[in-house]
């Protein structure tokens, strides 16, 4: 429960921005420009933070981005991992996926791939809880719906 001190200095949220922006490279341009833009938030001040909190990252690469824009103008936001389809694609070695998963396999990845995507992903704000088998099995999942292949080693 909260406490009155937290009740009374929250600030009313006026909107929450779901972006997906590559690392590294934010610019007041489009998408970033107009999302913001309309809450008048601080352009630059995003950008800049944004490209600080990425630059470990590789560039161009996508980054899932949640702002929560008070209406003081004001906003913080949280910079997720790359999604897990992105890392199978990577993995596998391939553009897209199979057009039609579980009859054609788009590629094919092993165990030790699943296992190094399910650490990167524990370090997310929602999977910080959740073990690595159970992130896993996740990914295994979504392997198979994209008709990528999971194999114990590769032949």
């Amino acid at each position: 429960m909260a406490t009155l001190k937290e009740i009374l200095t929250r600030r009313p949220v006026a909107a929450t921005i779901r972006l997906t922006v590559p690392a590294g490279a934010a610019k007041p341009a489009p998408p970033v420009g107009p999302a913001l833009g309309q809450y008048r938030l601080n352009l630059m001040a995003f950008c800049k933070d944004f490209n600080a909190r990425t630059q470990k990252y590789k560039a161009e690469t996508p980054m899932a981005v949640t702002i929560t824009a008070f209406t003081d103008n004001t906003f913080e936001f949280t910079v997720k991992s790359p999604s897990v389809t992105w890392y199978l694609k990577k993995a596998a070695g391939i553009e897209n996926g199979s057009g039609r998963p579980g009859h054609v396999s788009a590629s094919t990845i092993t165990v030790k791939h699943v296992y190094e995507i399910a650490k990167i992903k524990q370090s997310d704000p929602y999977c910080q809880y959740m073990s690595l088998e159970s992130i896993s099995k996740s990914i295994i999942g979504t392997a198979n719906s994209m008709g990528i292949k999971v194999q114990k080693e590769l032949d």
